[in-house]
């Protein structure tokens, strides 16, 4: 199938309706029937202002954290709806791909 590999950076700490945003877009794709959306922890990043932003053992909240979801074009576009409708700017990365199972080969 093709599609687009949907990559979303936020922070530990950002939240929307009082869950981290990164577990929202979670939420958010299974209820969009999104098949599979994996959530990673980095140790240390920085942003477009150049900030850094780090897990320190004693503070996670400043901690990086990307979403990533491989999915098709109508369920790309449903979750950037869900965006708008949210009023989230959140910085993404989109990139066309080819995705399926290896026994479909």
């Amino acid at each position: 199938m093709n599609g687009y590999q949907l990559t979303f950076f936020t922070q530990q700490d950002r939240k929307h309706h009082s869950l981290p945003l990164a577990e929202w877009l979670l939420q958010e794709a299974r209820r969009l029937g999104i098949h599979g959306a994996t959530l990673l922890t980095a140790a240390e990043g920085y942003g477009h202002s150049g900030r850094i932003h780090s897990a320190h053992f004693f503070e996670l909240a400043d901690q990086p954290v990307e979403v990533t979801m491989a999915l098709s074009e109508g369920e790309a576009n449903a979750i950037f709806q869900r965006l708008r409708d949210e009023n989230i700017n959140v910085f993404y990365v989109k990139t066309p791909i080819e995705y399926g199972m290896s026994h479909d080969r």
